[in-house]
């Protein structure tokens, strides 16, 4: 539901309070859901949790807003704003300095006045902000009561507001005039306007009025009986009050622009949205803060790893000058097949993994060099021990293992004794002899074929 809120306040503390809340979800037709009064602001908090869910609208009385519309030769409307106080300067009871100026953007009138302004002291707009502050309430707009009364083409609408101690008469002459006086004031304009018709026009709170005014009177006006009164359907003043202007600029106007615009304020349920949003953002965050602790941290690992990989490899094979984590692997292969290969029988591999059972039975004798010649397939071992029993123990444990040996020569240097081993496999030592044979009957074959054929 559409509701709103309508507090008509006073102008000092003490005076009457009158609120309604209706309900304008139909352009058409509104519904009144609940009206009252209070009596005095101490008693506005009252309307806090009416304030809470619905729109907030607050009306002031007339008598506060001075409505002045003034012909300015400027075209911007910054400039236009500029000069309107000093313009007016002379015609007001305060300094320019203590008064707020509203302004509305509405046409040229008759007059072709192009400013249409509404002036009231700053000590009373903050009075009546201070009131609805101190009860907790959030005020929309601030509009004059005059100025929310329905608009008469060519007479004046009036209404009485409020009991007959503090009775008001609340009256719109046009688009941007009207005036609210206490019950004596206004009998006091009623008697001017019954006895000097025939004068083209009184003034009445400072604007001229002609002099058959026609009035229509939604309640009952005391004074006004030789007036050409004509009584509309009476109704509660608020609920008139609350019917939408049919001037949609008019529905724009509004009391709180410039210092006192108010700043936009967040529902409930947004504020509590964008606090869960806020709060999954930091555990975003918190979490891709973690996630990328933890990829810094395996990157990190993953480089000493390399750094690792690298001087392993270099160590191993010293010679490399350019090593690629990348690569490393088909490089390792690749010197592994100058070995013999992985899988090779008779390769440098495997007949390492022959001597490794040989050095262990005879530890006294230590290995200095190891090479390997591919194309022979042998392995030749430089090596120390404390006596020469040690080299021939190796030899025959070497014999043992399957495994052909040629020992060199052997030196003795101080108490340590030197020496070499040339060491193949038995294997291929037989492969190889046999396939010499078998190359030498070929060639003898085909020596005998040839003589043959010669002779």
């Amino acid at each position: 539901m559409a509701e709103t809120l309508f507090i008509r306040l006073g102008s000092q503390a003490h005076n009457t309070i009158h609120w309604l809340v209706v309900d304008q979800t139909n352009t058409n037709e509104q519904e009144i859901i609940a009206s009252g009064e209070l009596k005095g602001v101490e008693q506005l908090s009252e309307l806090t949790s009416k304030a809470e869910s619905r729109t907030v609208k607050v009306l002031v009385p007339g008598c506060d807003v001075l409505l002045k519309s003034v012909q300015v030769p400027a075209k911007s409307s910054r400039a236009i704003r500029l000069a309107v106080p000093y313009m007016l300067e002379d015609s007001l009871a305060e300094d320019v300095d203590k008064l707020f100026f509203a302004y509305a953007d509405l046409a040229n009138d008759e007059q072709d006045n192009n400013c249409f302004t509404a002036i009231v002291a700053h000590k009373q707009m903050q009075l009546w902000l201070s009131w609805l502050a101190d009860a907790n309430i959030d005020a929309k707009s601030i509009l004059p009561d005059v100025l929310v009364m329905p608009q008469v083409v060519d007479g004046w609408s009036a209404i009485s507001l409020g009991d007959a101690s503090e009775q008001q008469v609340i009256v719109r002459q046009n688009s941007w005039q009207g005036f609210t006086v206490d019950t004596n004031t206004w009998q006091l304009h009623c008697q001017a306007l019954s006895t000097q018709p025939e004068k083209g026009g009184v003034a009445v709170a400072g604007n001229e009025a002609p002099s058959q005014v026609r009035i229509e009177a939604y309640s009952p006006l005391a004074g006004s009986e030789q007036l050409a009164i004509t009584a509309m359907p009476e109704e509660l003043p608020l609920a008139l009050m609350a019917k939408p202007a049919k001037d949609s600029k008019l529905n724009r106007f509004n009391l709180l622009q410039g210092q006192y615009k108010v700043k936009e304020t967040r529902g409930n349920a947004s504020q509590q949205w964008l606090w869960v949003a806020g709060v999954a953002l930091f555990a975003l965050l918190l979490n891709l803060g973690d996630k990328g602790a933890q990829l810094w941290q395996l990157n990190t690992e993953q480089d000493k790893v390399q750094e690792s990989i690298i001087a392993h490899y270099k160590k191993a094979f010293p010679k490399t000058k350019r090593v690629r984590v990348a690569t490393i692997k088909s490089q390792l292969n690749r010197e592994l097949a100058l070995l013999g290969g992985v899988n090779d029988q008779q390769g440098f591999l495997a007949m390492l993994a022959k001597l490794q059972p040989v050095f262990a039975k005879v530890p006294a004798l230590k290995p200095e060099t190891i090479k390997f010649d591919g194309k022979r397939q042998e392995l030749r071992i430089q090596a120390v021990a404390k006596d020469y029993q040690a080299f021939e123990q190796f030899s025959v444990a070497l014999a043992a293992a399957n495994l052909t040996v040629k020992q060199g020569s052997q030196s003795n240097q101080g108490d340590q004794v030197t020496g070499s081993f040339s060491i193949s496999n038995k294997a291929m030592n037989k492969g190889a002899s046999q396939t010499s044979s078998k190359r030498k009957s070929i060639a003898k074959q085909r020596r005998n074929k040839s003589n043959k054929e010669t002779s």
